[in-house]
């Protein structure tokens, strides 16, 4: 049998690049953590660490058992927050994953009231960008993204919460600012700045929708987030073309715009485990998040 307590040395030590500092985040001595190594190594007939100028690294057996350790660890973690949930009388989890514009729109106020109406409640939130056709299976709720109808699969029901066109972001000082709309093959020629640095499904709306105008956007900027973005155009450096959520609190000097023939939309939904749907928390979330999506 390994001993947790030693791979969990050694882990520190694979972080950390040497055993004085592994010692020093551990709390341990240095000779401490060198025993355990060594009982490590001699357990698991293996050389797992080698000696790299005044530090160690992982032997190639190192690398597959600090990898295999972390999974275990991070299962034994799991564990030990549930027995803590049953200790302290917690009364059921609920996860939910979102994208990253509904998280900062939609997500602190639902978890507010469930916190509030469920104190025994123990909520895991997961940032999420997959495509409908690849969803989050650990997830109770799962807020995600499609061009139109979403259908329910076996074990989940659908709630389709809003439609979202996209808008288009410029300085306060641009041409399109204070217009009522423009059409997108209108914006060809603005310098871009693009506001998905993961390459997500809402990027692939945005640009199948200009495909469609008769052309492809040229990115001269790259964002990591729509907020990025917004700075980026807040400072006049470009446009951006993005969810009207995403747009729905611009910063000083941004203009925001509608976008017309063709609008780019992204249909939002949750699609909810049909094990948590009748639950008292499921139900009220499910309700929360029609109510905040339709403001």
């Amino acid at each position: 049998m390994l001993d947790l307590h030693r791979l969990r040395i050694f882990r520190s030590v694979v972080a950390s690049g040497s055993v004085h500092a592994a010692a020093s985040n551990l709390g341990y001595t240095p000779s401490a953590v060198s025993q355990h190594l060594t009982a490590l190594q001699r357990e698991t007939g293996l050389t797992l660490l080698e000696r790299a100028g005044r530090g160690l690294r992982p032997t190639p057996a190192g690398l597959v058992l600090a990898a295999e350790a972390d999974g275990l660890l991070a299962r034994l973690g799991a564990t030990e927050t549930l027995v803590a949930d049953l200790r302290s009388g917690r009364t059921g989890s609920l996860s939910i994953a979102y994208f990253a514009s509904a998280g900062t729109v939609w997500l602190p106020p639902l978890v507010r009231r469930l916190t509030h109406d469920f104190p025994g409640l123990r909520l895991d939130l997961r940032l999420s960008d997959d495509a409908p056709d690849q969803l989050d299976e650990r997830a109770d709720i799962h807020l995600t993204v499609a061009r139109g109808d979403l259908l329910a699969g076996p074990g989940v029901a659908v709630h389709h919460l809003r439609d979202d066109p996209y808008v288009v972001a410029v300085p306060a000082g641009h041409r399109l600012a204070g217009a009522a709309g423009t059409e997108l093959a209108d914006l060809e020629s603005e310098r871009w700045v693009d506001n998905d640095f993961a390459r997500g499904w809402c990027r692939r709306v945005l640009l199948d929708a200009c495909a469609a105008a008769g052309f492809r956007p040229a990115f001269h900027v790259e964002a990591h987030d729509y907020r990025a973005a917004l700075a980026f155009v807040a400072a006049g450096i470009g446009i951006t073309v993005l969810p009207s959520i995403g747009a729905a609190q611009p910063p000083p000097g941004v203009a925001v715009v509608r976008v017309v023939r063709p609008t780019p939309i992204r249909s939002i939904y949750a699609v909810v485990r049909e094990a948590v749907a009748h639950t008292e928390p499921g139900r009220t979330a499910v309700e929360m998040l029609k109510t905040t999506s339709a403001g």
